[in-house]
Formats: C-alpha cells, sequence, structure tokens
C-alpha cells in the first residue's frame, strides 16, 4: 500500500479527518462526534481508535504504518509559530501556552496531537496553523490603538483567523485565471465569517483580529460592536464575564437578531427581523470589501468561499451589485448556475465562487514539509 497522509481537525467534541494519497488525492474521509459526550467516545484518544478503525476497515489503509504523516489544522500558532512545522514536545509546548489566545480551540487540537503521537508512533506529526497566512501584516495593520504594553508583554494584537481557507483560494483563483492576482479580496462566509485582502499573494488586511470575534456579523457572533457595551453590560446590567463571551459568540449575531442562526431559512424567512439580520449581513459584507479594496488601491478580483459564499446567489448578487462604481458586474445567469466565474466578460473585476478546500490545504503543506 502506498503511503498515506491524514489530515485531522479536532474539536472540542468531535475529529474530522481526510485521508490522501500522496499525489494528494482525497481517498477517505468521516467525522468522530459527540467525543465526551452521552454516545460517543470518552476522549480523543479513544475516537482517533474507532477512526483508525474505520480507515482500516475502509480497506484505504492496510496498515497504520502506511499512514506516513499527521497534518493537525491548529488555530492559534501566536507570534512566533507561523509556518508549517514538524511537532515535538517544545512545539507542542508553545501551542499549549497559546490556549490563552484560543481557548475553545487549541486545547483540543493539543489532545488530537497527544493521542495521534501515542497511536501512530512512527508516523510524523505537523502542525498547520489558522493564523500563519497572516505572518505579513504589517503592525499599522496588527497593532491595536491600546498601551503598547499590552501588546508587548500580553501580545494582545490581531491575529486573523481562516487563513488555511483564504490561502487556498486565493491559490486557486490564481490557477482559475491564469495569472497572478495583485489585488485580491477574499470573502470566507459561512458560521464564521470573514474577509482577507491580498496584495501580490500576501495578506495585508484581514476582518478577524485578537478573537475571531472581530469583524462581519456571523451565525452567532456579532462583530464589530462598540467596545463600551460589555463594559455597559457587566457595569450596568449585572453581566459575569462569562456571560457577555456567551452572548457575543454564541447568542449574538443572526441568532440575536432574528432567531434563526441558518442562513438559508433566513433568505425564506418573511419576519420582517430575518430580513433586517440578511440586510445588516450585506451592509457589514459591503462595508469590509470596499474599505478593503481601498487598503488595495483597487480590486482585479473577488472570491467568495465557505457554506454562505458558496451557496446564497442572492446574497453575492446584492453585495456586488451594491460595488458596481469599483468595476465590478456580475452575470445574473451565472450566478444563479453556480459557475466558477460569475463575472460579466466586460468586467473589470473578476468575482469567482471557489469552493474552500482547507483539508488539501494542509495535506499539500504537510506533504511539502515532510518530503
Amino acid at each position: 500500500m502506498a503511503k498515506t497522509i491524514l489530515v485531522l481537525n479536532s474539536g472540542s467534541t468531535s475529529i474530522k479527518y481526510s485521508l490522501f494519497s500522496e499525489a494528494l488525492k482525497k481517498i477517505d474521509s468521516g467525522e468522530e462526534k459527540k467525543i465526551g459526550l452521552k454516545g460517543g467516545a470518552k476522549n480523543h484518544k479513544e475516537a482517533l481508535k474507532k477512526i483508525f478503525k474505520k480507515i482500516s476497515g475502509s480497506g484505504q489503509v492496510k496498515n497504520l504504518s502506511d499512514i506516513k504523516a499527521v497534518g493537525h489544522r491548529v488555530v492559534h500558532g501566536g507570534e512566533d509559530l507561523r509556518k508549517p512545522i514538524l511537532l515535538n514536545k517544545k512545539v507542542l509546548n508553545k501551542i499549549k501556552k497559546y490556549s490563552k489566545l484560543a481557548p475553545l480551540h487549541n486545547p483540543p487540537n493539543v489532545a488530537g496531537i497527544e493521542a495521534c503521537q501515542k497511536l501512530l508512533p512512527k508516523a510524523k506529526n505537523v502542525a498547520v496553523f489558522d493564523t500563519g497566512f497572516y505572518k505579513t501584516l504589517k503592525p499599522e495593520n496588527y497593532v491595536y490603538a491600546l498601551p503598547y504594553r499590552l501588546y508587548q508583554k500580553e501580545k494582545i494584537r490581531k491575529y486573523g483567523f481562516h487563513g488555511i481557507s483564504h490561502q487556498y483560494v486565493a491559490q486557486e483563483a490564481e490557477k482559475i485565471l491564469g495569472k497572478k492576482i495583485q489585488k485580491l479580496i477574499t470573502c470566507h462566509l459561512g458560521g464564521g465569517s470573514s474577509i482577507t485582502a491580498i496584495k501580490n499573494g500576501k495578506p495585508v488586511e484581514t476582518s478577524m483580529g485578537f478573537t475571531p470575534l472581530e469583524g462581519l456579523v456571523m451565525t452567532t457572533r456579532s462583530g464589530n460592536i462598540d467596545p463600551a457595551i460589555p463594559v455597559y453590560l457587566i457595569r450596568q446590567l449585572g453581566y459575569k464575564p462569562e456571560a457577555v463571551d456567551t452572548l457575543l459568540n454564541k447568542k449574538s449575531g443572526f441568532l440575536g437578531i432574528c432567531g434563526i442562526r441558518n442562513f438559508k431559512e433566513i433568505l425564506q424567512s418573511k419576519q420582517k427581523r430575518a430580513k433586517l439580520a440578511y440586510h445588516i449581513y450585506v451592509k457589514s459584507l459591503v462595508q469590509h470589501i470596499a474599505a478593503y479594496t481601498a487598503s488595495l488601491e483597487g480590486i482585479n478580483a473577488l472570491v467568495f468561499t465557505a457554506g454562505i459564499g458558496e451557496n446564497a446567489v442572492r446574497l453575492r448578487k446584492d453585495a456586488t451589485e451594491q460595488l458596481k462604481y469599483l468595476g465590478l458586474e456580475i452575470d445574473k445567469e451565472k450566478n444563479k448556475k453556480n459557475q466558477t466565474i460569475i463575472s460579466k466578460k466586460n468586467s473589470k473585476v473578476a468575482i469567482l465562487v471557489i469552493p474552500t478546500n482547507e483539508e488539501l490545504m494542509i495535506a499539500q503543506q504537510t506533504l511539502k514539509l515532510i518530503s
């Protein structure tokens, strides 16, 4: 059996996996859910045992020793872990240290890594960081206007997230158009939404910040709000900090405005507040694209990706029509058919719909590192 590469995305209660050949062809994928919950595996190690049993049972891997490497999606690498890296004790300790910056994501990422190290002792483990793509941001684009010591000592700064997805679709856009794109804006629109401005292949601006809460309105996250609102909630309304965190991350966004979190249902709903949620989302999207066009001093191409970006025909039409003044002209028929290029032939800006593939991006970077 040829050597294979396993890609893991370890969450708090789930592990998603994809198995790739050395030719980077996906040969298997799946998910183990309810880790630590009733009806699920006791922990990440037990969940991985189930995954390995499935892989072996499917005939895709004859022996676990056929797995040459495991590429792990790690959400936060701080300032010093920016490139894909082979995992050892020192690197793992740094990832654990950055758990304070990503308390919901890094600990389960670590749990998946440690389980793999025990169950696949001969395989190489590689970390690919969601924050890594943004290593080229300039200080004026990542330093907040807070006392500078908070950046120096506590590393409070903009990091950016969804980097693996933005990097993948940026590369795909250049392949599709057959040329280098000088000024590109990529829109990852899903349960979490973010936008990145990319100049000559390198990101210069991104909407998510110190945490994935900043930026666009999202499914359950508020996105940008007046920073004094959390203070008001605590001082005047008696909220505890934990309750504010829950409110902003899990009870706001679409859900907070209209009680619906599914974007497809929002589009179909006749409720006034569902329509309000939609218009707020479009406004948020359009304003970010316009602002990033200013940062890039123009725009050559715009990419929509992720669950909403790849499927919401109406959203793409409404957003781009508000941006006609920038040279965007959408072809309504191509848009309805979800074609890859949905802009008119004479549009000054190419508009693309590209399915994201973070798993393939991780597999590519893992193979490159171990080769």
